[in-house]
């Protein structure tokens, strides 16, 4: 096997509403989605294991330690490696981050469906149980999501611009979801059902927002689970980065 590089755009979240909850506890969403020109980048070649580069420095992933980049898991929980074992591949995956983790962008998402593409792998209702944006990431494009992330109807393609503001920090999507589970349920007040739950889960959120609305005069949105809030129109300014949509990556 030769190696192969390969590139894993992020995700943004338009619009998300939740509509129920399951009895094993996942939440049924109604969102829109829509993939951005930011992306991780993968080199896979023969070999077993997982070197994840930040900032150009690679180091290797001790599957017993720490993760070796902030906020990537390591090991068999990081979900290159759960996508590996889906489709039944070992490889050694070095993964070039540039889609900040715990932002809300879907980067772990995106690693993975590089990974099922290169496999050839292509059902979206396994892909999800990998994870709520696995499936969405696989197909790539702009779509509606609805059940747990695996039910994906494609919407045209539509050339938009957003400004992304993803602070130092990440949320815990565990945790927002549980935040909002005890807080009754609330509506999202900018078409995120999350953002109330994340912000009591973070409240420096409300800083980073405030500061990017005074930058662009608009109201900000947030990024499914947090932490990264987001604009449209192109706003170039230290600590922010202009993203733009991409065509599906699917070819049927």
């Amino acid at each position: 096997m030769s190696p192969s590089v390969l590139t894993a755009p992020a995700k943004l979240t338009l619009s998300l509403r939740i509509t129920g909850r399951r009895p094993d506890g996942y939440h049924l969403l109604d969102a829109e989605m829509v993939t951005l020109d930011l992306a991780d980048r993968l080199v896979v070649e023969p070999g077993d294991g997982l070197i994840v580069a930040d900032a150009g420095a690679g180091t290797a992933v001790d599957p017993t330690g720490p993760p070796a980049t902030p906020g990537v898991p390591a090991g068999g929980d990081n979900l290159v490696m759960r996508a590996l074992d889906l489709v039944g591949r070992r490889a050694r995956v070095t993964l070039h981050k540039s889609i900040p983790a715990g932002a809300g962008l879907g980067g772990g998402s995106a690693d993975a469906a590089a990974i099922l593409r290169w496999a050839g792998f292509g059902d979206e209702r396994r892909a999800a149980a990998l994870g709520a944006d696995v499936a969405f990431c696989l197909r790539g494009g702009r779509a509606r999501v609805g059940g747990i992330g695996e039910i994906i109807s494609p919407l045209d393609f539509e050339p938009r611009t957003f400004t992304l503001c993803p602070p130092p920090f990440g949320c815990s999507t565990a945790a927002v979801y549980r935040a909002w589970d005890e807080l009754g349920g609330p509506v999202g007040p900018a078409g995120n059902d999350l953002e109330v739950a994340a912000l009591v889960v973070e409240p420096r959120l409300a800083e980073v927002r405030d500061g990017l609305a005074e930058a662009t005069g608009q109201r900000p949105r947030l990024a499914g689970s947090g932490s990264t809030w987001f604009v449209e129109g192109s706003y170039p300014a230290p600590g922010r980065r202009v993203a733009q949509t991409t065509p599906s990556l699917r070819v049927a």
